[in-house]
């Protein structure tokens, strides 16, 4: 199990817990993410470069209807990543609730 400091934070925990959320290999518009977690848009674009440069997500730029689109996309070492850090925090818990009865 690996603690995984750059996913814990906050507001990329709940950025990695939706994208896993939306299955493998689907993506989300930037706004449309915005909105979800109710995040300013600096904010979110801060936190997505963390994330991206991590190489736990994509940010795929493009067009819709002639209009520019981001969307964002959970990566393959994103997904295992944020697995391996819930793992984490599970035994954390598990520790924490069972403390009592092991002493």
């Amino acid at each position: 199990m690996r603690f995984d400091p750059l996913i814990h934070q906050p507001t990329r925990l709940r950025i990695m817990a939706y994208l896993a959320g939306l299955g493998d290999d689907a993506a989300v518009e930037f706004g449309a993410l915005q909105k979800a977690l109710d995040l300013t848009e600096g904010n979110l674009s801060r936190h997505l470069s963390k994330l991206e440069e991590a190489g736990y997500l994509r940010v795929i730029k493009g067009y819709e209807k002639r209009r520019p689109r981001t969307w964002v996309q959970l990566s393959g070492s994103g997904r295992d990543a944020l697995n391996e850090h819930l793992r984490a925090l599970e035994e954390i818990a598990r520790q924490a609730r069972y403390a009592k009865e092991e002493a």
